[in-house]
């Protein structure tokens, strides 16, 4: 069964607490290299048979209505068994 992968994350003109406070734990912890760490969320969903055109219009929809806010978050990415879409 394929799998379909939905990334959103915070849009990247608001802030993001958890990515500031991960970033500052990173520099403590002696791994200062790494700046502006931002966190996401990732959904997969398993469909059974093809991922059809109808099916990734239909993840679209869901992932603009449901899985994110539009508000404050964007939908980056949606692949199919790694594949972009």
């Amino acid at each position: 069964m394929p799998t379909i992968v939905v990334d959103v994350m915070p849009k990247a003109e608001l802030l993001d607490p958890q990515g500031k406070a991960t970033t500052g734990a990173l520099d403590r912890l002696g791994h200062g290299k790494f700046q502006n760490v931002r966190i996401g969320k990732r959904f997969e969903l398993t469909v059974e048979g093809e991922v059809t055109e109808e099916i990734l219009a239909e993840v679209r929809k869901v992932a603009d209505e449901i899985l994110s806010n539009a508000v404050i978050e964007d939908v980056v990415s949606i692949t199919v068994d790694g594949e972009a879409k």
